[in-house]
């Protein structure tokens, strides 16, 4: 069928036109009628073939027919300035690209459309609904936080549409589906589109006085009809150099390279790099912005033209030019398998899938046997496209985004070291370039071990005129005063004040009195220790007892809970 057949308004035919479409699709040509005469639809067909003008230009035309003739058989009911159809989709990458083919489609006609989703700043979102939108296009958890700050009025949507329904069902939306559903007119007109769909979608439908018309293009066929899909069977170990080699052998335009695993991406397009093979990566680890730019490098004319990608990227990417796709590991879904391979052989084009195939993914592989309902045809490669001399994979953590990008910390502290520090130096070789230690004179015994040492007490001042050892107070040797005792006349402990003529203890516990004291020889600590005063610096008295004293204390507690 030819979209001139369908009777549209001149403007959308236009801009129809303009875009070199004429001929409309098998599930455009099934869905569109029962769309334009106001029926909700469950639309089930291949990726890659049309689904989103499918029903973008069918409900273009009913909000033209409104506009101009309120009494059409095309036309909404009710419709007024702050109507609008609401398209929820399970990522950016998808409401990115409806809101693209959206604002194609609706040029000329005065309509506005703007893609909501989180991972970006509300301010612009808030500016766009404010000021009047036709189609709105969203994830569903962005939806319901403008819902509920009053953002947007969810009784004004005169139309429904869930795209990838089931993969927004498989990401945990189904509760925020269910809440969306509930809080829109049961008078709106509700449209399923997926390349696959599950009964509890369908389900969901009927729970909310639906009853869509079933357009199943895709019965009997899951896989797309222009795409060759093959297994190759190797060691785990070997996928790196198949991969390699692959890409080296067919040579393409734009492949891209599909991973179950987010850590993994950065690793692939590593390893792609490092054997002269430009490649980028996209994964949920990266920002939108991160994102939105390799998306635009990859759809861009440069010689960025492998995309490493996880699920995310297997649906909503509209791009023609892919023209190969590698499975790194074997999805564990088998509709994944469908829509990753559904990335190439659109728009009528050849595609090639090939799959690596190591023992971990051969219950992945009955999988997706049962459900396409085809045995994958196994294929090889001869010895001679084998790349031998290559750099292997490294399983490390590449640092390909900068992810933690920090300048170095200033100051102190445990993060202020520098990170460009040389190797630690064994113990033994420090000391070279800080200079050797200067040669220190013998320790300064104290009283007790020189006592011991001269069988008895021994004369503890220093002659006059005698140069003092190295660590002991030149003021000592000199008669002075210590230089913890200058200019204090209080006793620390009770004692007389110490100053000239004060009294010291000589080695015979005798007491001399002079002009400056001499070094002092304390006497030998008796055995009854209670009578000699405590140093408030040691407080180890004082600590000993605190400590019994608590001990006690919580010895006591428990006995008089458990006596």
């Amino acid at each position: 069928m030819k979209y001139s057949e369908l009777n549209l308004d001149p403007v959308l035919f236009s801009a129809i036109e303009k875009l070199g479409y004429t001929d409309a699709t098998p599930i455009q040509e099934q869905a569109m009628p029962h769309i334009l005469a106001g029926k909700d639809v469950a639309g089930l067909a291949q990726t890659g073939t049309g689904k989103t003008a499918a029903f973008l230009i069918p409900l273009i035309e009913r909000i033209l027919r409104t506009k101009a003739d309120p009494t059409h058989e095309r036309a909404f009911k009710d419709w007024n300035a702050r109507s609008f159809v609401l398209v929820l989709v399970p990522t950016r990458e998808l409401a990115d690209q409806i809101n693209d083919n959206a604002v194609k489609l609706m040029q000329g006609t005065g309509f506005k459309s703007f893609p909501v989703y989180g991972g970006t700043g509300y301010d612009k979102q808030k500016e766009a609904i404010a000021s009047g939108l036709q189609f709105l296009i969203s994830t569903p958890g962005r939806m319901i936080d403008l819902y509920k700050e009053n953002h947007i009025d969810l009784k004004q949507v005169k139309a429904i549409v869930f795209d990838e329904a089931d993969r927004m069902f498989d990401m945990g939306f189904k509760d925020d589906m269910k809440y969306i559903l509930g809080r829109v007119p049961r008078e709106r007109q509700f449209l399923v589109f997926s390349a696959t769909l599950n009964f509890d979608v369908i389900n969901t439908a009927y729970q909310f006085g639906s009853e869509p018309v079933e357009v199943n293009i895709s019965r009997d066929q899951a896989k797309a009809d222009h795409v060759k899909d093959y297994i190759i069977h190797l060691g785990d170990q070997e996928k790196a150099q198949f991969l390699l080699s692959l890409l080296k052998k067919h040579n393409p335009k734009q492949a891209m390279i599909f991973t179950n695993f987010k850590h993994n991406v950065d690793k692939i397009a590593a390893f792609l790099i490092s054997n002269k093979i430009s490649a980028m990566g996209i994964s949920s680890l990266m920002s939108q912005s991160q994102r939105n730019q390799v998306i635009e490098k990859f759809k861009a004319d440069n010689d960025q033209n492998i995309l490493v990608a996880t699920d995310v990227a297997a649906r909503g990417l509209d791009i023609n030019g892919v023209d190969l796709v590698i499975n790194f590991e074997m999805p564990q879904d088998a509709e994944s398998y469908v829509h990753r391979i559904g990335r190439t052989g659109r728009a009528g084009r050849e595609g090639q899938a090939f799959s690596l195939i190591s023992d971990r993914d051969i219950d992945s592989l009955s999988r997706v046997e049962d459900y396409t309902k085809k045995k994958i045809e196994a294929n090889y490669m001869e010895d001679v496209d084998l790349v031998k001399d290559f750099v292997a994979f490294s399983h490390h953590e590449p640092n390909i985004h900068k992810k933690f990008d920090r300048g170095p910390r200033s100051g102190g502290g445990r993060g202020g070291r520098d990170d460009k520090r040389g190797p630690r130096r064994d113990r033994n070789d420090r000391g070279g370039d800080r200079g050797e230690r200067p040669q220190r004179g013998p320790r300064p015994q104290g009283p007790n071990q020189e006592a011991q040492a001269a069988g008895g007490p021994v004369a503890a001042g220093a002659q006059a005129g005698e140069r003092p050892q190295q660590g002991q107070n030149p003021q000592h040797a000199k008669g002075g005063k210590p230089h913890h005792q200058q200019d204090r006349n209080k006793p620390r402990h009770g004692g007389q004040p110490i100053g000239q003529g004060s009294k010291h203890v000589n080695g015979n516990g005798q007491h001399q009195s002079g002009q400056g004291p001499k070094q002092v020889q304390r006497p030998q600590q008796k055995q009854n220790n209670s009578q000699a005063p405590k140093n408030f610096r040691s407080g180890g008295g004082s600590r000993r007892v605190a400590n019994e004293s608590i001990g006690q204390k919580v010895k006591s507690f428990f006995k008089r809970i458990f006596s």
